[in-house]
């Protein structure tokens, strides 16, 4: 069992940065060995993918409409992922979560992880 905990989201404005966190509470013992995801939902739409890191922290995916703004990256040490996002457009406006899961991984599709977290509310305006 892994709980996870979201942080850093906010206001900002097209054009600015974030950083989210994503660390692991209850069960982080073993979250180095968890591949980690980002999701995204905003008001009316299905949560899409964002990105997503290979349990090693050496592997990295993107979906295409972010993957020349946003870094994500694994602290095994520390027990959390972190996406930086750059160049925040308005488009970006949603809930992110993260999600956990270990072993046999499909980054991309959200009803493969095992756990969530609660969310974190970014809001970018024009």
């Amino acid at each position: 069992q892994v709980k996870l905990v979201e942080s850093g989201g906010g206001l900002v404005q097209a054009g600015d940065s974030l950083r989210l966190s994503c660390e692991a509470s209850e069960g982080a013992r073993s979250f180095n060995m968890y591949n980690v995801g980002w999701f995204r939902q905003a008001p009316g739409k299905e949560r899409e993918f964002v990105s997503a890191i290979k349990w090693t922290g050496t592997i990295p995916y993107y979906d295409l409409n972010v993957k020349d703004r946003f870094t994500i990256s694994k602290d095994n040490e520390k027990n959390t992922v972190y996406l930086q996002m750059d160049n925040l457009l308005p488009e970006d406006t949603a809930v992110y979560y993260c999600a956990a899961k270990q072993g046999t991984w499909f980054p991309r599709m959200a009803d493969k992880y095992d756990f969530w977290g609660q969310g974190t509310q970014v809001t970018v305006s024009s």
